[in-house]
């Protein structure tokens, strides 16, 4: 397993404080992958957008199908999801 270093919330200012506190959930916590980005936090809006943008952008596919190819893949991959 990789070990990718990243900025803890509490010493995170600016853009990535701000980021963080938009894209964690009403407990406070964050998902993995968006810590990754904390170095570069435009790489983590970038990120969020796309992930939006495929999840409830326009599409053929619901969204209970765009769920289900994540979960597909994430077990693939042997991911937690």
């Amino acid at each position: 397993m990789a070990w990718i270093p990243y900025v803890p919330s509490d010493d995170a200012s600016g853009l990535l404080a701000q980021l963080y506190d938009e894209y964690s959930d009403e407990r406070g916590a964050l998902d993995h992958i968006l810590w990754i980005h904390s170095l570069n936090p435009r790489s983590m809006r970038d990120h969020m957008n796309l992930y939006s943008h495929l999840m409830r952008g326009g599409s053929p596919l619901t969204r209970i199908q765009r769920e289900m190819i994540a979960v597909s893949v994430s077990a693939e991959n042997d991911c937690f999801y």
